[in-house]
C-alpha cells in the first residue's frame, strides 16, 4: 500500500479540527479528482475532520490510486467518469441515501493549460460537459446539496483589455490586482472551459436553486503536483540536471501553497454565499525568473542540489502566440472580510516543503516530465 505523505502534522491537524471539525465532522463530503493534486489534499483533510469522504476517480483500466491509496480504508472511492453522465448518476443517486446534505467540491478537470492546446476537446468535454453532467443529475435525480463548489482558475481573467481597463484596480504602482468582478479574458482553452464551468454553476443556482459557489484559486503548487507545472519542472530539473528550460520567464503569477488552497474550499464551501463568487492566493505576485531563482537558492542552501544550476528560456517551450497570461495577482479582501481567511504559508516555507516531497518521491514523477532526464543521480540530503 502507497504510504502516506501527509502535508498534516500533528499541529496543522489540531489547527485544523480546531477551524473546521465542528463543520465537516461526520458530514457528508464528494470530491471530484480526488486522486489529483489538489483533490487529494482536500481529500485527506476531510478524512482527517471525519467527514464521511465520497472520493471521485476517474475510472481506468488499471484503477490505480497515484495519491490517496493511503486513504483507501477511511473513504468510499467512486470509479467514474465526468463525461459518463450513466457514472455519474449512480454515484449521485447513491448520495441520494445520506443522512444530511452533502458538500460537493468539483475539483475533477483537465487542469493544464499547455495540454489543453493538444487536447482541446478533451479539455472541453471534462471540464464544461463534465461540469454540466454532474449539475444535471444532481438536479435530476432531486439530490438536495449543502453546498456545491466548482473549483475555477486565476487563468480566466487573462489579460487586461485596452476597452474595459478601467474596471480594473490597480496598486499604487500601477500593479494589476484581480477582484471577484475584474474582468474577464481567457486566453487559452484551459481558461476558456473553466469559465463557462463557472457560468454554468452560477446557471443552475439561478434556474433551480441549486448552492453552487465558485472559487478562483491563484496558482496552488506544492508535493503531489504533476511536474508539467512550473514549480514542479523547475524542482525536478534541478534535481537531476544543470540546466533548467522554461518558457517565458516575464510573466509574473501569485503562488499559493496547496494547504492554503485546501483550507479556502473549506472555508468557502463552509461560509461562502450560494451564487457568489470567491477569489484567493497569497496575495503577492513574482515573476517565473524570481520565482525559479528562489526555488535554486533553496534547494542549493539545503543542500538538495549544487549551486550550478542555469534558467534558460526556450521558445519551444513559449505558450502559443500571444496566448500567455503578464501577471496574475489576487485581491482577496472579501473572503477575508467574510470569514477571516487568509495564507499562512510563506514562499520561502512552501519551496522547501516542495522539494523535500519530490526529492524523497522521484518514483513518483520521473516518468512524467517533459524534459529528458540526463540519469544523473537524485541528489538528497
Amino acid at each position: 500500500m502507497q504510504a502516506s505523505d501527509s502535508l498534516w502534522d500533528d499541529g496543522a491537524v489540531e489547527e485544523l479540527r480546531r477551524d473546521y471539525g465542528d463543520l465537516y465532522g461526520g458530514r457528508t463530503a464528494l470530491v471530484t479528482g480526488a486522486d489529483g493534486f489538489m483533490g487529494s489534499h482536500l481529500t485527506e483533510a476531510l478524512v482527517l475532520l471525519g467527514a464521511n469522504v465520497h472520493a471521485f476517480v476517474r475510472a481506468t483500466s488499471s484503477g490505480a490510486l497515484n495519491n490517496i491509496g493511503h486513504l483507501r480504508r477511511q473513504l468510499k472511492v467512486h470509479f467514474a467518469d465526468l463525461t459518463d453522465r450513466a457514472s455519474i448518476d449512480y454515484l449521485v443517486r447513491e448520495l441520494r441515501g445520506a443522512p444530511d446534505k452533502p458538500y460537493v467540491f468539483h475539483l475533477g478537470a483537465q487542469a493544464h493549460v499547455g495540454e489543453s492546446w493538444h487536447r482541446p476537446y478533451e479539455t472541453v468535454m471534462a471540464n464544461v460537459v463534465g461540469t454540466l453532467n454532474l449539475l444535471h443529475s444532481v438536479v435530476e435525480n432531486g439530490l438536495e446539496l449543502e453546498k456545491f463548489d466548482t473549483a475555477g482558475t486565476s487563468e480566466e481573467y487573462g489579460n487586461p483589455r485596452e476597452a474595459v481597463a478601467h474596471h480594473h484596480d490597480f496598486d499604487e504602482d500601477g500593479g494589476l490586482v484581480l477582484h471577484e468582478r475584474s474582468p474577464i479574458n481567457p486566453k487559452s482553452v484551459y481558461a476558456t472551459a473553466k469559465v463557462a464551468a463557472d457560468f454554468l454553476t452560477m446557471n443552475y443556482h439561478d434556474a433551480y436553486g441549486l448552492p453552487g459557489v465558485v472559487t478562483r484559486m491563484f496558482n496552488n503548487y506544492g508535493p503531489r503536483q504533476n511536474p508539467r507545472y512550473v514549480t514542479g519542472t523547475i524542482v525536478t530539473q534541478a534535481l537531476t540536471r544543470e540546466r533548467v528550460e522554461l518558457g517565458q520567464l516575464d510573466p509574473m503569477r501569485d503562488f499559493c501553497f496547496c494547504t492554503d488552497g485546501v483550507r479556502g474550499h473549506l472555508t468557502v464551501a463552509a461560509h461562502g454565499i450560494a451564487g457568489d463568487l470567491y477569489v484567493y492566493g497569497q496575495g503577492r505576485n513574482i515573476s517565473m525568473q524570481d520565482w525559479a531563482e528562489l526555488i535554486l537558492r533553496t534547494g542549493e542552501e539545503h543542500g538538495f542540489w549544487p549551486g550550478d544550476r542555469e534558467v534558460v528560456s526556450l521558445q519551444e517551450r513559449y505558450r502559443p502566440g500571444a496566448t500567455d497570461v503578464m501577471a496574475l495577482r489576487v485581491g482577496y479582501e472579501k473572503l477575508h472580510r467574510e470569514t477571516g481567511w487568509e495564507p499562512k504559508v510563506s514562499w520561502e516555507e512552501g519551496v522547501l516543503r516542495t522539494i523535500e516531497w519530490y526529492a524523497r518521491n522521484r518514483e513518483r514523477w520521473i516518468g512524467r516530465v517533459d524534459w529528458l532526464p540526463t540519469g544523473a543521480p537524485l541528489t538528497a540530503r
